[in-house]
């Protein structure tokens, strides 16, 4: 199997990255009184920024997985599982850096707020696990690629069961990363349930990615499948619990966020496979190479990681709409100059882990 470098991928995650930029610049900083889902714009934008997180997952899934499957032909598995895992272990620390109150704790205060979960944790343990799930099936690509579509499955499905999940006598550290009630953003359950649908496309394209017409077959299924996704799978549901009486198909076709968002996710799959000749420029590419960096400058810089003062504490939500359009296209260009040429967080936390390791060797 020759090497071919899948370009749409650093084109969706760039597009993720960007939406993520604006969405949290805008929510943070947007005057309440014109956050009105009855405004055809505001309704837009808000529908457009609930894509964003399934995105992230989805393609953080099948980038990770193609290149775990794509390391078992080369023979270099074992190199790719350890920098798997200590890119989980790498995204995981950096999540908790973020929201470390550096002030507060020289001040002798000590909040438990700092142990919630946000989206770089849930992406690291989502890794971990898919690097479990990969090393249990013996690397046999097709029982992993059914393992993974159906765990997606399950855990999308049984959402309700664990909707309001607080398990209030486990340590806060762990029930964090599955119940909201403490403030989470995001939690494992149902965000993994992305990575798994992600991990799934990723074991298509490696076994067909040569064969004749695959793209354009891709790019057919991944409308149809988005499509019968976004408007109907509330119905299949409906019809399912007509058929067997199972409350929970009634509670998913109520509430079926999961399933509708993983339908826009394969359109806007769809459309950057379908267009990749125009959006493989080198801008674009770079983008999609620096997530990370982007995220954590993006992060201090709203939120004020570390010392407590960003944007939101500074400027909080008083901006009018014309301001938070032409803040928000300041800031995308600001945060991605400095992650271009001055900010390179992979490098140095890998730096930084491999010294620490090859001393804990030694």
């Amino acid at each position: 199997m020759k090497s071919q470098r899948l370009y749409f991928i650093d084109a969706v995650r760039a597009f993720a990255i960007l939406m993520m930029l604006q969405g949290h610049f805008i929510d943070s900083l947007l005057d309440p009184a014109y956050r009105d889902s009855n405004k055809v714009f505001y309704s837009i934008w808000e529908y457009f920024r609930g894509i964003t997180a399934p995105t992230f997952f989805t393609i953080s899934g099948l980038i990770f997985s193609y290149l775990l499957i794509k390391a078992k032909h080369k023979g270099q598995t074992v190199l790719r599982i350890r920098k798997g895992f200590v890119r989980g272990l790498m995204l995981i620390g950096i999540g908790y850096a973020l929201r470390i109150p550096i002030f507060e704790w020289f001040l002798g205060e000590f909040r438990t707020y700092f142990m919630v979960v946000d989206v770089l944790q849930c992406i690291g343990l989502s890794l971990i696990l898919v690097i479990l799930i990969y090393a249990l099936t013996f690397r046999k690509t097709l029982v992993f690629s059914i393992i993974m579509l159906l765990l997606g499955l399950i855990i999308f499905t049984t959402e309700p069961l664990y909707r309001t999940l607080k398990l209030e006598h486990i340590p806060l550290f762990f029930s964090n990363y599955l119940s909201k009630a403490n403030g989470s953003i995001f939690t494992i359950i149902p965000w993994f349930g992305y990575v798994c649908f992600g991990a799934f496309v990723a074991t298509i394209f490696y076994r067909y990615l040569e064969r004749h017409r695959f793209k354009s077959i891709t790019v057919t299924a991944f409308t149809l499948v988005g499509l019968l996704l976004i408007q109907f799978s509330s119905h299949a549901f409906m019809w399912l619990y007509k058929q067997t009486g199972m409350l929970l198909f009634y509670e998913v076709a109520h509430f079926n966020y999961l399933y509708t968002r993983l339908g826009n996710v394969l359109i806007l799959f769809a459309l950057f496979y379908a267009f990749e000749s125009l959006v493989k420029q080198p801008l674009i590419l770079k983008i999609g190479q620096k997530t990370l960096s982007i995220y954590v400058i993006h992060f201090i810089i709203i939120y004020g990681s570390f010392t407590g003062f960003g944007l939101y504490q500074i400027i909080g939500k008083t901006l009018q709409p014309s301001q938070a359009i032409i803040g928000a296209l300041v800031f995308l260009t600001t945060v991605c100059f400095i992650a271009f040429y001055y900010v390179k967080t992979n490098a140095f936390v890998y730096l930084h882990l491999r010294k620490l390791i090859d001393k804990l060797k030694s």
